[in-house]
């Protein structure tokens, strides 16, 4: 049952978290391909129809194997893009519809396909498609869901889906399954981590025959129950008799690349290498931690020289105060000092004008005292020009010439 499924380079959207891209890796791919790789089995040489098919990667894999395969999706855009990529011929087809009103012919289809569809429906709108699932199958024909386990995917996670308008636990899917298709028989799925062992020599499926798990903890091992599904996988019709005989009970799938493993290894070694970042870290912190002691001490010096120097401010401070009492002190006395002097400032212009009177006179009787000197020194030069021995020759004879100019 191996095939392969080309998908050409087309315009892809951006992922959002939510509708799988072919595109994707890890576990949101094993878990889509997954479901369609598990549903080959069920529409082989089958009309099928595979209902919110999405990218058209799960429509192109089931036509590999089925008569007749019709993807159908709400989105316009997204239909166009399944279109190019896959093709739209005989046995795929492609149309833009919704699951609720479903443009087919009763009775046309032999097994619908539905994975993750259900959930993105309100109460009233889930019904109305399984009713229309109803319609379209023929009465033997099958109805293979998929639905995300409440309890598990978001209650267990405290995790809320935007994009889901209501999800189910496992009763509650069950009671809604019931009213149109009552036979049931229950999957359930999850992505794990697992040793294998096998026989060799079986090229078709290596993991075929009876399967037994085991579960560890190091330090001893049990026979593993299945656990209970992140996801619940139904095969559903109205009569139990239109139910296959159940071939597998466990069903594996891997990528050929092994990206989940590969992902695993290098979340491994990511492991490691932070260890030896956080080991490089603590050698750094106690680097650190030493370094910041260091500074300690060196704030604790600081903080005593800053006491020391509040303490000569305080001291300075007070002279400062003191200087300051002084210079007021001064300036008490200057304005008292200039009062005093605008009082005796008429005074003052008084003595002045007297002084200046004075000055006047002064100066005259300095003229005077200076005439008065020269006449002086006339005199005290003819005095003693008269007590020298010339001046008693010369003085008969100067009389006598006094006595003829009269």
């Amino acid at each position: 049952m191996s095939s392969s499924i080309s998908t050409p380079l087309t315009t892809i959207p951006e992922f959002t978290g939510e509708r799988f891209l072919p595109s994707c890796s890890g576990e949101i791919a094993y878990e889509h391909w997954h479901r369609y790789a598990f549903a080959r089995r069920f529409v082989a040489g089958k009309r099928v129809l595979d209902a919110a098919c999405g990218e058209g990667y799960g429509s192109a894999l089931l036509g590999a194997v089925a008569a007749d395969v019709i993807g159908i999706d709400i989105d316009m855009a997204t239909i166009d893009r399944a279109r190019a990529t896959y093709g739209d011929g005989k046995r795929t087809r492609f149309i833009a519809s919704s699951c609720a009103g479903l443009p087919l012919p009763s009775a046309s289809i032999d097994v619908v396909v539905s994975f993750e569809t259900i959930e993105h429906l309100a109460a009233e709108d889930q019904l109305a498609m399984l009713t229309e699932f109803a319609r379209v199958l023929t009465p033997e024909g099958l109805l293979l869901m998929s639905s995300p386990n409440r309890r598990l995917y978001s209650d267990a996670r405290n995790y809320v889906n935007p994009y889901h308008q209501r999800e189910l636990y496992r009763d509650d899917l069950s009671r809604l399954l019931a009213k149109r298709f009552p036979a049931q028989r229950w999957h359930h799925q999850r992505v794990a981590y697992w040793s294998g062992i096998w026989t060799e020599g079986n090229t078709e499926s290596p993991i075929a025959g009876a399967v037994e798990a085991w579960i560890g903890d190091g330090q001893r091992v049990a026979a593993y129950s299945a656990p209970e599904g992140m996801y619940f996988i139904v095969l559903a019709a109205r009569d139990a008799g239109a139910l296959p005989a159940e071939e597998v009970r466990v069903s594996l799938f891997t990528d050929a690349d092994e990206s989940q493993a590969k992902r695993a290894e290098a979340a491994a070694r990511e492991v490691l290498r932070l260890d030896g970042l956080l080991r490089q870290k603590a050698v750094a912190e106690e680097h650190y931690a030493g370094h910041i002691r260091h500074l300690e001490t060196l704030v604790a010096e600081r903080e005593r020289l800053v006491v020391e120097r509040d303490a000569a401010v305080e001291r300075h401070t007070a002279h400062i105060h003191h200087l300051e009492a002084l210079v007021v002190e001064r300036d008490r006395a200057l304005s008292e000092a200039n009062a005093a002097r605008e009082e005796d400032r008429p005074k003052i212009a008084a003595l002045e004008k007297q002084m200046i009177s004075l000055e006047v006179g002064r100066t005259r009787l300095e003229s005077e005292r200076t005439r008065l000197a020269a006449a002086i020194s006339a005199q005290e030069r003819v005095i003693a020009y008269m007590q020298s021995f010339r001046g008693w020759l010369g003085w008969p004879w100067r009389r006598f010439r006094q006595w003829r100019e009269r």
